[in-house]
């Protein structure tokens, strides 16, 4: 049941209208003023791209060896997203994944991404960050805020991402690599 609720709400957020109140906007700042015109700019022009999770390393200077052992660092999973490149060559991305987390029980992440890229050549190397939410099974599949470090680098349609998610002994610590495949 809690996987069919997954799948429904991964569908249901990319039908989501994400225009938002302009008084929001004047409220909140100029930093919120960028961010929504970016996601609504990614929402309305767009390429589609397909993520494939790859590996969730547990930081070992954080883990002890009995949670290692325990912990799987093969999220199978995959994803789906949008994004575009700006004029100064910088990406967004609205995207939903759903892969297994490091207890064996299905997760799903979702939402806006940004990577600041510099170029050489035809590579590109970012760094940025994402917003959004995750479910897990620890929470009841409530979903729970995602704002976290990013970096990629790129060539061409293929890019090697990653995001770390900071933590305290024995919990956190992991940094998740994926790929994207810009589709069309």
């Amino acid at each position: 049941m809690k996987k069919i609720y997954q799948l429904i709400l991964f569908a249901f957020l990319f039908a989501l209208p994400f225009k938002a109140n302009a008084g929001i906007c004047d409220t909140l700042g100029d930093w919120y003023c960028t961010i929504r015109s970016n996601v609504i700019a990614t929402w309305e022009e767009h390429s589609y791209d397909a993520y494939v999770p790859l590996y969730a390393w547990h930081n070992r200077l954080t883990y002890d060896r009995e949670h290692i052992k325990k912990y799987n660092e093969n999220p199978w999973g995959a994803g789906f997203g949008f994004s575009r490149f700006d004029e100064d060559g910088d990406w967004h991305s609205l995207y939903a994944m759903y892969f297994e987390d490091s207890n064996g029980y299905g997760e799903t992440m979702f939402g806006y991404a940004f990577l600041k890229n510099k170029y050489w050549h035809d590579v590109r190397l970012g760094y940025g960050f994402t917003v959004g939410a995750t479910q897990r099974h620890e929470y009841s599949y409530i979903p729970v805020p995602l704002p976290l470090p990013m970096i990629g680098i790129g060539y061409g349609r293929f890019d090697l991402q990653a995001a770390y998610v900071p933590g305290i002994k024995n919990d956190g610590n992991v940094l998740f690599i994926w790929s994207r495949i810009r589709l069309y």
